[in-house]
């Protein structure tokens, strides 16, 4: 049972992490990249659906998305759905594609952007914390109910606390490499 339950708390935490990564990936850095249109949702006929499923994305250049719908219908709403979302995109379509350009960003954007992914960064240090307590905590009512000895409890919350700093390590390394990333000009 004491097996099980840090094996749960290592995939919360990992899913955690995960959660964090494709936070990340939507975040624009001043290049074109796919996972930058994932949370662009368009109106198609009275369901909100989000544009990699109603269309093509590629990036041919570093800095220009195209987006290929499967039906022609569709161009204009992708379009609008596009400069609706707050990437501050510009798109344009020729009846066929949409041609995204990515500009490159300001200084005053990348400060702002850098302030949120440490935001999202915080958060989810946040969550690893809390996992790490409620499992501590779940030993500590095994301790008093007697399933497990002190020094047994002990040794359960310094292997937690291993795997937490191992985590937050993580996210304080995926953080400093979007950083860099933003910033890059």
């Amino acid at each position: 049972m004491v097996n099980e339950l840090i094996k749960q708390t290592e995939e919360r935490m990992k899913k955690a992490i995960s959660a964090l990564k494709s936070e990340f990936t939507t975040v624009r850095t001043g290049r074109a990249s796919v996972a930058l249109l994932d949370r662009v949702i368009v109106d198609y006929y009275g369901t909100e659906t989000p544009v990699n499923q109603l269309a093509t994305v590629s990036v041919p250049e570093a800095r220009l998305l195209i987006v290929q719908p499967w039906d022609k219908n569709i161009i204009d709403p992708i379009e609008k759905a596009i400069m609706k979302s707050s990437l501050g995109l510009n798109p344009s379509n020729d009846g066929n594609v949409i041609r995204v350009p990515v500009p490159p960003l300001n200084e005053e954007r990348r400060k702002e952007l850098v302030k949120m992914v440490k935001s999202m960064s915080e958060e989810t240090r946040v969550a690893v914390r809390n996992i790490r307590r409620d499992v501590n905590d779940a030993f500590k009512s095994s301790e008093k109910a007697g399933e497990i000895s002190e020094d047994e409890m002990r040794r359960l919350q310094t292997e937690v606390q291993k795997s937490t700093d191992k985590f937050i390590a993580e996210i304080d390394e995926m953080l400093r490499h979007k950083e860099e990333e933003i910033m890059e000009v």
